[in-house]
């Protein structure tokens, strides 16, 4: 009877031992790899509320994984300038970090034949591992902290660091071409343009097939009005292919304005067969051979560039015009949608043609949009009614002329229409 009674304290010291032993072996939580899974699902502020809970004073406290996983967050939350703050911390904490070699697994004993094989199992070589060096996985992992230090900064516009950021990265900094465009643009917003066409040329020299760079060359030699220079680099450029319609169009300008008009008509020509739909092409050269006095030719392409943009639908006509093709003028004249633009061009063109009376015609619509209030016009529509010698309209219309050039030529015509008044033959 006496061993019942000692059993309910037997059991409660067995219990005590129990949860003591629990309490003991109980495992510490890893609050910067809750926080890491954490990032991966985007949930930051749970993230930072488990980054809070890490001891920065224990001994094995990482702090280059710490600071970085706080400015890789503040990066994706557009923190810039914490970021950088905590990158730098990082980029410290790296630089004093102790790097041990990861523990040696014990391996399991090759058996090199069975006792019960016939033949023996051939032996299999041993991999060779990699030494252990803690100075170049040191390196890499400052190579990637200044490789998103130069991001940040350059987020802030802070150019000069951005900048020295990829200096520091090393080779890392320097891997790519998108570096050394990034380091040339830095430079130009620095007003550095030597310092940005030596980095375009580093990378050229890096990276030969990589058209980025020469692009951004030659646009940097057409701003400071090298046109040789820019000329240069983008045939270059074009000559490793794959150019579009717009870049064709800025060497074509750039060749124009360097007078070289053969060179950029054969550029011009070149882009029209592959691109045959960029009416903006079309007109470039049309212009092109307008230096050379060619207007049908200039005409003929301006009309095909309002095939693709009817908004040069007016050049096309005008040039038609220009060119004496009077009745075509008049039938793309006709496909213009703007009213005042269309009245406008139809007046020229009845006056090219002298069907003065034509013009008297399109009066009403001249008052409509307001057009007579263009001395020009005016003028045109005055002149129409002195050629089919309706005097008294011509003259009522010159005298609201108060353009200096075209009144003095109105007084002329008023002084002949006052002869023709007093004596009609003077207007046979």
């Amino acid at each position: 009877m006496k061993q019942v009674k000692y059993l309910p304290l037997l059991l409660a010291l067995s219990l005590t031992s129990l949860s003591a032993s629990n309490d003991a072996t109980a495992p510490t939580v890893d609050h910067m790899s809750v926080a890491t899974m954490m990032i991966f699902d985007g949930k930051f502020e749970k993230a930072r509320e488990e980054l809070d809970e890490v001891d920065q004073t224990a001994p094995n406290f990482n702090g280059s994984k710490y600071f970085t996983m706080l400015g890789v967050m503040d990066v994706k939350e557009k923190k810039y300038s914490e970021s950088i703050v905590h990158f730098n911390k990082a980029v410290e904490a790296t630089t004093t970090k102790v790097y041990a070699p990861p523990p040696v697994e014990k391996k399991k004993r090759e058996v090199l034949f069975s006792l019960f094989s016939e033949k023996e199992e051939p032996v299999k070589p041993k991999k060779v591992e990699p030494a252990f060096d803690a100075e170049k996985i040191r390196a890499e992992k400052l190579a990637k902290l200044h490789i998103n230090l130069s991001k940040s900064y350059y987020k802030l516009k802070d150019y000069a660091n951005t900048i020295k950021s990829l200096d520091n990265a090393g080779e890392k900094g320097s891997n790519k071409a998108g570096l050394f465009t990034l380091r040339a643009e830095c430079y130009w917003k620095l007003k550095d343009h030597n310092g940005a066409l030596e980095a375009l040329s580093r990378g050229s020299e890096l990276f030969p097939d990589d058209k980025r760079l020469l692009k951004q060359k030659f646009y940097y030699f057409a701003e400071l009005k090298l046109y040789q220079a820019a000329i240069e680099a983008s045939k270059a450029y074009m000559a490793l292919g794959g150019a579009s319609d717009k870049e064709y169009t800025a060497l074509a300008q750039m060749l124009m304005s360097g007078g070289e008009l053969e060179s950029a008509i054969r550029v011009l020509e070149e882009a029209k067969l592959l691109f045959p739909e960029t009416a903006k092409l079309s007109m470039i050269l049309g212009h092109a051979y307008l230096k050379r006095d060619m207007i049908h030719v200039t005409a003929d392409l301006f009309e095909q560039a309002s095939y693709y943009d009817s908004k040069y639908t007016k050049e096309a006509a005008e040039m038609h015009r220009r060119a004496e093709n009077l009745p075509h003028a008049i039938y793309l004249n006709s496909k213009l949608s703007d009213k005042k633009e269309k009245i406008k061009q139809k007046v020229a063109i009845f006056v090219d043609r002298g069907e003065y009376e034509k013009v008297i015609g399109l009066k009403d619509g001249l008052g409509r949009y307001g057009l007579l209030s263009d001395d020009n016009l005016r003028y045109a529509l005055a002149y129409a009614y002195f050629m089919v010698k309706d005097y008294d309209h011509a003259e009522k219309h010159f005298k609201k002329i108060t353009d200096n050039s075209l009144f003095s030529k109105a007084t002329v015509i008023r002084k002949s229409i006052e002869k023709c008044k007093n004596n009609s033959l003077e207007c046979i």
